[in-house]
């Protein structure tokens, strides 16, 4: 009955004109061969599209059967002859059909698809759509940008694959589709590649900003979320494939070094709506930050690089991605940060970072954003790689730039264990000042003593909490010990013993007074619960205690008790330090005065 329908509808149809075709006829047509398909009478409808009598129908019409056909071919199981008919069908409208009718039924058949079966969609009519845009002749740059943009759009809101089981799975066909798309693209790579090396005409240029833009879409995803590096049991990578893929593209059209040493090249619509523009900025900033992770981390493509930029030229290229890339959240994009971050300054010797980088804003920001990362970021790992990157760096910094990077992660840093870890550091610079033949003014002498008035302060004077400061001030202590016994009087090469005085007043004094209040403090605390604990019937009364506006777990009189305790060792500490270092400075200054 359906393949009936459908030979009059072509009897109907072969006798008119091809400028006589109405609605109707295109209608039926439509009707018929939705019919067919669904029937399973995909062999007569493959023998109507080839006979060669009806090839004007089918230039007009058949692109009205994409629908029904995509339907029916993921309706049959992937043996199923039918389902070959169907494909062979396909494959013929791509040959006979108008490109330009036929283009937009594509496009359309994966602007409409959703879900599991967008990946299924594309790779099924990638080929097709590939045939048909090789076919067109006026606005081919922009058809190819629009089928690339429409592909990664629909490919976009998948989920990225990222541990190893679930990249082997390809549960969704991302990997596989990601990689398919790249060898449909390819053919229009090779047409602006031929015409660059004749000339450089506007459509050529067109059709390479085109391209261009799916690279740089590509970049932001799937790869700025994906896993990249070798997995052991997997060959071929299929992400690592695809960026290399990426990046084939744009060294071929002549863009991979314009991209990564000068991101303004990256051309990027204007827009009226600001909020239109700031977006288009940030997808540009993700996608270049990207490209760099690959080149300097994974090394795809640096042999395409010459090798004449020094250390330090790269870093500073690279500062802004791995800032935009250490804000982020999501592990798989902090950690390429991180990496980036890492490979830059491993490839420099110690030392040889010149202080004036630090006049850039990148080289402020980023160590501050490390200190985030090391003290609220909940992934443990994370905060220990941040820590050994912030050590690296400061490493890398001449001593001027240590210096001015230690003063600025004092003020900034907000964290008692953060500062101590920087008290620690410049512990060890004036340690190598000392032993040291030639003379370093920066961790001697007055520079020395401007930073230790930061170093040997207490925040909110005899009222800081000594208990969550404590890490600060051990190392405050640990540091002025040192001085006072490495740097004799006569010598002074510290400048420490001019301004003693000063250290005793405003912080030995002060933190002696502090340790007291807060000793008495913590004591009546303990005394109070101790009582409490008798009055009541068990010592396992709970409570509840809030720290920081945060509702903690409830804890016994026993646990509360304990943790008292636990802070009056910690007074009991610094206490100890405290008095040492009191003692030493007595007796120095004694010895002095006996001399004299």
């Amino acid at each position: 009955m359906a393949v009936d329908e459908l030979q009059a509808v072509i009897q109907r149809c072969q006798i008119l004109e091809e400028a006589d075709f109405k609605g109707e006829d295109f209608n039926l047509f439509q009707v018929a061969g939705q019919k067919c398909l669904e029937d399973g009478h995909a062999a007569q409808l493959l023998e109507v599209i080839q006979n060669e009598k009806n090839k004007v129908i089918i230039k007009n019409m058949g692109w009205n059967l994409i629908s029904p056909l995509v339907r029916c071919i993921f309706m049959y199981k992937q043996e199923d002859d039918k389902r070959e008919q169907c494909l062979r069908i396909l494959d013929q409208l791509a040959q006979l059909c108008n490109p330009k009718e036929l283009f937009l039924g594509l496009l359309e058949q994966i602007e409409q698809t959703s879900g599991e079966q967008v990946c299924q969609t594309v790779m099924l009519l990638l080929q097709p759509l590939q045939t048909v845009l090789l076919k067109l002749q006026n606005k081919k740059a922009y058809s190819v940008g629009l089928s690339l943009a429409m592909i990664m759009n629909q490919l976009t809101p998948l989920p990225v694959p990222y541990t190893k089981q679930q990249i082997q799975e390809d549960k969704l066909g991302l990997c596989q589709c990601c990689n398919a798309v790249v060898d449909f693209a390819k053919p229009f790579v090779n047409e602006v590649v031929k015409n660059t090396e004749k000339s450089s005409e506007y459509n050529d240029m067109e059709l390479k900003e085109e391209l261009i833009k799916f690279c740089m879409k590509s970049l932001k995803y799937p790869l700025l979320t994906a896993q990249l590096e070798q997995l052991e049991g997997i060959e071929e990578h299929p992400f690592r494939h695809f960026a290399t893929e990426i990046i084939d593209i744009l060294w071929n059209i002549g863009e991979l070094i314009p991209l990564v040493f000068v991101p303004h090249k990256s051309k990027t619509p204007h827009w009226e709506n600001q909020e239109f523009a700031d977006i288009e900025r940030k997808n540009s900033a993700d996608s270049l930050a990207c490209l760099s992770y690959l080149i300097f981390v994974q090394h795809l493509g640096v042999e395409c690089f010459p090798v004449v930029f020094s250390p330090s030229y790269l870093l500073l290229c690279n500062m802004t991605h791995i800032e935009m890339l250490l804000k982020r959240t999501e592990e798989s994009v902090l950690s390429k940060g991180l990496d980036l971050f890492e490979s830059c300054l491993l490839r420099m010797e110690d030392n040889s970072l010149l202080h004036h980088y630090l006049e850039f804003r990148d080289f402020i920001n980023v160590p501050q954003d490390l200190v985030k990362i090391m003290t609220l970021c909940p992934m443990e790992h994370m905060g220990k790689k941040s820590l050994n990157i912030l050590q690296l760096l400061i490493d890398k910094f001449d001593t001027e730039g240590k210096y001015t990077l230690f003063r600025c992660l004092l003020k900034t840093s907000n964290h008692a264990g953060v500062e101590g870890y920087i008290i620690k550091n410049i512990k060890d610079q004036i340690h190598l000042a000392l032993t040291k033949e030639h003379d370093n003014i920066w961790f001697t002498g007055h520079h020395l003593i401007s930073l230790l008035d930061l170093v040997l302060s207490l925040p909110e004077g005899a009222e800081t909490d000594l208990l969550q400061n404590s890490d600060r001030i051990m190392a405050s202590l640990n540091l002025l010990r040192y001085l006072v016994i490495k740097d004799c009087e006569s010598d002074n090469q510290t400048g420490v013993w001019t301004t003693l005085g000063k250290i005793e007043q405003n912080f030995l004094k002060t933190l002696r007074v502090g340790l007291n209040m807060s000793k008495a403090h913590y004591e009546a605390e303990i005394k109070n619960k101790k009582e409490n604990r008798k009055e009541a019937h068990s010592s396992n009364t709970v409570c509840s205690v809030t720290v920081s506006g945060e509702k903690m777990p409830p804890m016994t009189t026993g646990m509360q008790l304990q943790v008292l305790h636990s802070a009056l060792f910690t007074f009991d500490l610094i206490e100890s330090v405290l008095a040492r270092v009191e003692e030493l400075i007595e007796v120095k200054t004694k010895a002095v005065m006996d001399e004299n």
